[in-house]
């Protein structure tokens, strides 16, 4: 080995993570099977962990990664009698690395990562398989990753996606970006995901680094590509200006050594103005269009609104925010809606107020490794004076969180929750 392939296999390993869902896309056009499309893209990392320490890193790797994987499926349907079929189907598509795509139907999105949102959010899968396909597929979260973010047990999660693409194979479903009722009936699901991934990229469940920028801009423009197919939903616009609204604040979300920072000790400065405008129109658009009752990302947008108007932290507008939560714990019942709840409620009306509807979660089962859980309970009982009770919630906070930059600011909370601090 020379001094350059760590070097080297690091950036193979970077870069694939950051391109692998596109890659699954791209290669899922011509094989129509997420599971071959996942394979053909490993052989491409192992295709790149040879060759480039000796050749060097190509001027656009993820270019480079994806011909590589490509190719290799454009060879399997070729060679094996059992894809003839697909060959059949797939026609212009084995020409794919040779010549330009033909123009997209007017009313198509000619996007192969939203095409693969849909097929993963097929209703032939549950709705727990669809998500998690789907932030494997297009997130490239891992097992355990999404099994944090989905607050389920990781052997759960596996053998989700595991079925997931099966299933997908076995009912041939078509790679595409459906019309009518069937984009209807997909959409719940569809808008979960990309939420959910966002949701990673901006807290990340696991890893050395608190934010996963790469995630949050593609779930970003998944939401803006949305508005543009689906122009009369609210809840594509409000999922939009939630994305938008909570991007504006990811400069200011963590300090130069890539701790976190508290929201009440951002930089409001460091707010992205352009992104917040953007987060005003998307939410104006919503509700222009909507035609009944808020829906749970139209509300959840209207409470980053009331964040992003305000100047200060004192500014805020903490009982309309918890007034807020209050009609989305109505509207979609959940124990983290509840928790957040609490967190506007302690602000509008004091940490006692906070701590005893906190203090009724405790028995949650879906909330019992959940880190987030007792470090709002410390947050609260620190503010209340009770300084030991709020450190040994903090360390029970950093011992189940997954990423090493919370735990790090967990404990660090711990060692200064004492009086005067």
């Amino acid at each position: 080995m020379t001094e350059h392939e760590p070097t080297t296999a690091r950036t193979v390993e970077t870069v694939f993570r950051m391109e692998a869902p596109r890659i699954i896309a791209a290669v899922t056009r011509v094989v129509r099977d997420v599971g071959i499309a996942e394979e053909l893209a490993q052989d491409a990392l192992v295709a790149a962990l040879e060759q480039w320490p000796e050749a060097g890193v190509p001027d656009n790797p993820g270019a480079w990664l994806t011909a590589a994987a490509r190719h290799r499926a454009v060879d399997l349907v070729r060679r094996r009698e059992n894809y003839a079929r697909k060959l059949q189907e797939v026609g212009r598509a084995t020409e794919f690395a040779y010549a330009a795509p033909e123009a997209a139907d007017p009313d198509d999105i000619d996007d192969d990562l939203l095409r693969l949102v849909f097929m993963s959010c097929h209703p032939v899968l549950s709705a727990e398989a669809r998500v998690a396909l789907t932030l494997r597929l297009l997130g490239g979260l891992t097992t355990a990753e999404i099994a944090r973010a989905v607050l389920a047990p990781e052997p759960t999660v596996a053998q989700r996606i595991v079925r997931a693409k099966r299933t997908l194979a076995t009912k041939n479903v078509a790679f595409e970006v459906p019309y009518g009722p069937d984009r209807e009936a997909r959409l719940g699901s569809v808008l979960e995901v990309i939420y959910l991934i966002f949701n990673e990229g901006y807290a990340a469940t696991a890893g050395d680094d608190y934010l996963r920028p790469g995630l949050c801009e593609d779930a970003l423009r998944l939401a803006r590509v949305l508005q543009t197919l689906m122009p009369k939903e609210p809840e594509v616009h409000g999922l939009a200006a939630l994305l938008e609204l909570q991007s504006s604040r990811g400069a200011a979300r963590t300090a130069p050594d890539g701790s976190p920072v508290l929201l009440r000790d951002q930089r409001r400065m460091r707010w992205n103005q352009l992104l917040i405008r953007r987060g005003f129109t998307a939410l104006a658009r919503a509700q222009a269009v909507s035609t009944g009752a808020p829906g749970p990302y139209v509300l959840q947008a209207a409470i980053a609104a009331c964040h992003a108007r305000a100047h200060t932290y004192e500014e805020t507008d903490w009982r309309q925010i918890a007034a807020l939560y209050a009609l989305l714990a109505a509207r979609t019942p959940s124990p983290v809606v509840e928790l957040n709840r609490a967190v506007a409620v302690s602000m509008a009306e004091g940490p006692e107020a906070g701590l005893a509807l906190v203090d009724a979660l405790a028995g949650e089962p879906a909330l019992r490794a959940y880190h987030l859980l007792p470090s709002v309970r410390g947050d609260l009982l620190e503010r209340l004076g009770r300084y030991e009770e709020a450190r040994a919630e903090f360390e029970r906070a950093a011992s189940l969180t997954g990423n090493e930059r919370e735990r790090e600011f967990l404990l660090g909370r711990a060692r200064a929750s004492r009086p005067g601090d």
